[in-house]
């Protein structure tokens, strides 16, 4: 008499799902996805630089809050 293996089900990864209190931009030199904290208190529409902390090279990070439950609009322009 065989005894049967039973095969083994692949555990899905779960896609981490980002709080409400950070975003993401894609550095425009290295292309490299980096997590920034937002914090709406600074206005609707807020410019600053800061570098990346892969090349080290200084972008200009856009931020854009639109109101409750929207997804903030989030961009980099190399400085």
């Amino acid at each position: 008499m065989q005894k049967r293996k039973k095969k083994k089900k692949k555990k899905k990864k779960k896609k981490r799902r980002r709080s409400t209190d950070e975003g993401v931009y894609t550095c425009p030199t290295c292309g490299e996805q980096i997590v920034i904290p937002l914090d709406p208190s600074g206005g609707s529409e807020q410019t600053y630089v800061e570098d990346c902390p892969v090349c080290c090279n200084p972008n200009v990070i856009h931020l854009e809050f639109f109101g409750d439950g929207q997804t903030p609009r989030i961009w980099a322009d190399a400085e």
